[in-house]
């Protein structure tokens, strides 16, 4: 039977549970997932059909973490409240509002349920955003497992928590706002950030070590890795070249120069 109006057959929660095992998702592991629901459609159950599938996989000692960071950087985040931003997707949204699922106390929040969950999503503000003692660095820290599904490298957040290790030389100046003593204070910082776009050398890179599983998940490509993996590959690049995953001054790409100027300023 074809959903949805894509004119693909809708997966039930058990094949995509199943999909997910025979990638390598590990039962009673951590992990964190960057989706695209579009790729992956049409699932039974939708957006809440494919958060049971994973922690289906997962298991009951398992740990599903999301990111549920904010869009909004002029008002004050609240956990209970601010929707996701639009870009994290439906089933961002969805996972969250569910029951027994934690939730950051900062934009930068990550949402998260199982034994763990707790010890991923606490903490305070974490600048940079996707540095050690963030929801990505928890992720790490406890060797947690990447799902990259329908997305790639560019949506992958463990490639900031890299960049703050490798303690990269561009920072570009970005606020948000937070409750102080019930009142909204603005927070200037400073963050590691760009076009993302480069981040796809990881491919090749965890591909050469045998680092990175792919399949298919729903109708999506996926790719499975570790944490600590792709992290460490990352900073031996970024040893050689602390500016690999900034575009040349020449292709036009102006979040990229941005990086570039605060470099070298």
């Amino acid at each position: 039977m074809s959903g949805e109006g894509t004119g693909r057959r809708e997966m039930s929660r058990s094949e995509l549970a199943h999909q997910l095992r025979a990638l390598g998702v590990e039962e009673g592991g951590v992990l964190l997932v960057h989706m695209s629901f579009r790729a992956v459609r049409p699932i039974e159950g939708g957006p809440a059909g494919l958060i049971d599938a994973l922690r289906r996989a997962l298991g009951p000692r398992g740990t599903l973490v999301m990111p549920s960071w904010t869009g909004d950087d002029e008002r004050p985040f609240d956990p209970v409240t601010t929707p996701v931003s639009p870009d994290l997707g439906v089933v961002a949204e969805t996972f969250w509002r569910l029951p027994g699922v934690a939730r950051s106390d900062h934009p930068f929040a990550f949402a998260a349920a199982g034994p763990r969950a707790a010890r991923i999503t606490s903490g305070a503000l974490p600048l940079p955003p996707h540095g050690p003692e963030s929801p990505v660095g928890r992720v790490h820290e406890l060797d947690g497992q990447v799902l990259l599904l329908g997305v790639g490298h560019d949506a992958n957040t463990t490639l900031h928590l890299a960049e703050a290790l490798a303690n990269v030389p561009y920072r570009v100046p970005k606020q948000c706002t937070i409750l102080h003593e019930g009142r909204p204070v603005r927070i200037d910082y400073q963050e590691n950030d760009h076009c993302c776009a480069r981040f796809s050398l990881a491919d090749d890179w965890l591909r050469a070590g045998r680092l990175q599983t792919e399949g298919r998940v729903g109708h999506a490509h996926a790719r499975l890795l570790r944490a600590r993996d792709v992290v460490r590959v990352a900073l031996d690049h970024l040893s050689r070249d602390p500016l690999v995953f900034l575009h040349d001054p020449d292709a036009g790409c102006a979040e990229c120069d941005a990086a570039r100027r605060s470099a070298i300023g």
